[in-house]
């Protein structure tokens, strides 16, 4: 997969600026750690780790852009025991779609949260008009691999059984202005023939973006959600 625009990312970051700025940061499924390497601008005082089921976040390490690599899964009990209560904010940046159980794994998250911190989540939308209309042509539906896709609806109801407050929800910022060109990139053969129409519909893309994205065309969703207090008891 290829890395988010710097735009992007920076964007994502953007969005924990009305939050008190994190001690520590984990991102999970961070590959090489583009989304830390971009929000050490915004938060330079924060230390940021990474973990990810390839060694790619252990090259991230070693390129300075975290200060601790974990290879695996969130879900691992050695890695979740371990980390434990350890963070201010956990991200997952179009990672729950490809694990193997999206509420285990966000169980795993809010575990390894601080009473008070943040779990910032981006994922693609099941229910947006463009997912219902192209369906399996539909971009993250074409990748390769089973994909488990959460509804806006379905995670906030699961992340509130776990005694976490929904914050904040968008989808307009959080848009990804590609579903038509990458339709057809699926559809069609791959030919040098194909490429001006690709450019074509990726222009189309970018141009229906900023109406699209106030629709339930909009593709992708953000959420961010706050772990409770267990002394409190349930929410």
């Amino acid at each position: 997969m290829s890395a988010p625009p710097a735009r992007r990312l920076r964007s994502t970051v953007r969005a924990m600026l009305p939050f008190p700025e994190p001690e520590s940061w984990l991102d999970v499924g961070t590959g090489e750690a583009h989304l830390p390497d971009a929000a050490r601008e915004q938060f330079p005082y924060t230390s940021f780790d990474g973990l990810d089921a390839t060694t790619k976040v252990e090259w991230a390490r070693g390129a300075e852009r975290i200060e601790e690599a974990y290879v695996g899964r969130l879900t691992d009990p050695r890695i979740t025991g371990r980390l434990r209560a350890r963070y201010d904010v956990v991200s997952m940046l179009h990672h729950l779609p490809h694990t193997r159980d999206p509420r285990e794994e966000l169980r795993a998250a809010v575990a390894v949260l601080r009473p008070g911190g943040h779990l910032l989540v981006e994922a693609p939308d099941p229910r947006s008009v463009f997912a219902v209309l192209l369906g399996r042509r539909w971009s993250p539906g074409a990748r390769p691999g089973p994909l488990h896709l959460l509804s806006l609806d379905d995670l906030r109801t699961e992340l509130e059984s776990l005694g976490c407050t929904i914050v904040k929800t968008d989808r307009r910022i959080a848009h990804i202005p590609h579903d038509l060109s990458a339709s057809l990139s699926v559809v069609l053969p791959k030919s040098w023939v194909i490429l001006p129409l690709l450019a074509a519909a990726k222009a189309i893309d970018l141009a229906l973006a900023p109406l699209l994205s106030l629709t339930r065309f909009s593709n992708t969703y953000r959420l961010i959600a706050r772990r409770g207090d267990p002394s409190e008891g349930p929410p």
